[in-house]
């Protein structure tokens, strides 16, 4: 039992530390609302925070949740210089509505469609909205799904703790 219980804990302490070693954007191809191809891997923000959201246009807390940060972002940049990405994972018969609901928004975002779910697989994305906090370097350092009005302050105070101004 002795043994038992000191192999889990080792195993423990493994997982733990597996699970806080920050990891890369993957290399995946996603393409503007107008069409043109992108690789993930080709995504930065010159040193500065990035937020990666994943939405949908069929999803009311996604688009509660971005709405919220848009209502906010232009301070959030000024302060951090972080950049939000959203990628919708409308799939090919709903990928037809992204363009004309993004114009219609107040959103200062980038953003990309992932219409086969590749960034969304590569990522296990299971839910949105999903939203995910990448460092200076790129490397996914926090990550939160499903969205509460407030979630948005939470987020907020993670990009702030990134950039040193808790």
């Amino acid at each position: 039992m002795k043994h038992f219980t000191l192999l889990l804990s080792f195993f423990l302490v493994a997982q733990f530390a597996v699970a806080q070693t920050p990891t890369k954007l993957p290399s995946v191809i996603v393409q503007t609302p107008e069409g043109k191809k992108v690789d993930t891997k080709t995504l930065s923000n010159n040193g500065k925070p990035m937020i990666i959201n994943f939405w949908a246009t069929w999803c009311a807390p996604c688009k509660k949740e971005l709405n919220a940060i848009a209502e906010k972002y232009a301070d959030w940049q000024k302060q951090t210089g972080v950049k939000l990405v959203a990628v919708s994972i409308d799939d090919a018969r709903s990928m037809n509505r992204v363009k004309p609901y993004v114009s219609g928004q107040d959103w200062d975002y980038e953003v990309y469609l992932d219409p086969n779910g590749d960034l969304k697989r590569a990522l296990n994305v299971n839910n949105v909205p999903h939203t995910f906090l990448l460092n200076g370097n790129g490397e996914i350092v926090w990550q939160h799904n499903n969205y509460e009005p407030g979630d948005e302050n939470e987020l907020f105070r993670k990009v702030l703790e990134l950039v040193g101004k808790k």
